[in-house]
């Protein structure tokens, strides 16, 4: 029986249900608007997820990339479209990253994870492969290695400095060197590239920056190579990796970081991280943190990350840890604008434990409140847009995607994040269901 023939309830979670993929690609020009858009909202809305062209996959994390796009214009929905990444995975499934000489062919992968604008470059982005660069109708150009001087992979999750223009990203694999941090310049030019010690080959899956430093987070979650001769995902948890958080300095040239050691845990997403104090001696690093993943195997999701802070003294080496919410989230995000600046607010998706809520934190009170969807309609990733007039934080717009489970079917859905408990300000029907995915941006003109 092949696998689109299996019954649903004997697929693994990521093969049905609002996970399974769409064979479909398609467009529909000028949709229906509920509500009102924001006339300002002049550009693209564009999200990455897994989404298996065969129809099967050993993982969740391992499915080919599909960009999900809005076009929005003056008031209307222009467009939407979707459209796998046309990887050397999608066209050439026998090719292999791995050589036979052990080398690694970087020009391989699914490009599932996210996608960013940088350097007027859309890339899709997954963590094991270079990017893969798309046009803004979604077309692939083809593999973006910064003109031959990326020799890593690429992290999905690159931080742009509001500041200074610059992107900084790492690259993360199973032969040394381990983790390698890269800067690239406003116009895009790859200009530092340092290789960073640490143990052993572990998942990073994401990290932080602050105005003056670069984070990462070296957690127990280690590259198992019989887990990889075995196919699915090669990774698991290890009680005796040790967890512990690296310092680094921007700009700083043939250096490493500073480590604090943390309790063992595992974090996927920070929300931001920002240096406070005088002379910017503590930085403060907020995340979705996970008590622990993948102990009994990477089949299986607990769903237990809680929004957690971490203090870190530059002066004294002490670290505090503080859980600030005992909620379950996932995908948080800022304002991209206070990426490693000091921020007010956050948000994340808190749709676990038959809740579908997108919650909104206010970090200096304590106070969140929460934007819930009903017991059929769950949303993804929220991204923040400011208003262009605003004066506030918090004055601007919410996209997300939203399934309905009673149509099965999925709306791109805006809200107000002032004000999180009115209406969605506009929602739209999508022509084509929206599986389940990971994350997105907000491209304006």
């Amino acid at each position: 029986m092949t696998t689109l023939e299996t019954p649903p309830e004997k697929k693994p979670f990521h093969l049905r249900g609002n996970y399974a993929p769409v064979f479909d690609e398609v467009t529909e020009h000028n949709l229906e608007v509920v509500g009102a858009l924001p006339p300002e909202l002049n550009g693209h809305y564009l999200r990455n997820g897994a989404n298996p062209k065969s129809g099967w996959s050993p993982h969740w994390f391992a499915g080919d990339g599909m960009i999900h796009g809005m076009r929005l214009d003056g008031g209307k929905a222009s467009w939407y479209r979707n459209r796998f990444v046309q990887t050397r995975a999608l066209n050439e499934p026998d090719a292999s990253m791995i050589g036979d000489d052990g080398s690694v062919d970087r020009t391989i992968g699914v490009n599932n994870t996210h996608i960013v604008r940088h350097a007027d470059k859309i890339l899709a982005l997954v963590e094991s492969s270079f990017p893969c660069e798309l046009s803004p109708e979604l077309e692939t150009i083809g593999v973006h290695d910064f003109g031959g001087k990326l020799d890593t992979a690429m992290t999905a999750h690159p931080k742009i400095c509001p500041i200074t223009g610059e992107m900084h990203f790492f690259g993360y694999g199973f032969f040394e060197p381990y983790l390698t941090y890269h800067r690239v310049d406003a116009s895009g030019v790859l200009v530092q590239s340092e290789a960073i010690d640490v143990p052993g080959p572990t998942m990073i899956h994401d990290f932080s920056i602050t105005e003056s430093k670069i984070i990462f987070m070296d957690l127990p979650v280690i590259f198992d190579l019989d887990l990889a001769m075995k196919g699915g995902m090669p990774y698991r948890w290890d009680d005796d990796y040790g967890a512990r958080i690296g310092v680094m300095e921007r700009g700083a040239v043939n250096t490493q970081p500073t480590w604090f050691d943390v309790d063992p845990c595992y974090v996927f997403h920070p929300m931001n991280s920002f240096d406070q104090g005088e002379n910017g001696n503590e930085i403060v690093i907020d995340t979705a943190r996970y008590p622990e993943l993948w102990k009994q195997g990477s089949a299986t999701f607990n769903n237990d990350a809680m929004l957690h802070r971490w203090t870190l003294n530059l002066e004294t080496g002490g670290v505090s840890e503080e859980a600030l919410d005992d909620r379950q989230i996932e995908f948080p995000r800022v304002a991209e604008h206070l990426v490693g600046l000091k921020n007010r607010y956050g948000y994340a998706d808190s749709s676990f434990k038959d809740q579908n809520a997108i919650v909104k934190y206010d970090l200096e009170t304590g106070a969140s409140v929460e934007h819930e969807f009903g017991d059929d309609r769950i949303p993804g990733e929220p991204v923040f847009v400011p208003a262009e007039s605003g004066t506030a934080e918090d004055d601007g717009w919410l996209m997300t995607i939203v399934y309905d489970k009673a149509r099965d079917g999925s709306d791109f859905v805006v809200l107000d994040a002032s004000d999180m408990t009115a209406d969605a300000v506009a929602t739209v029907a999508l022509p084509q269901r929206v599986p389940f995915g990971f994350h997105g941006s907000w491209m304006a003109d």
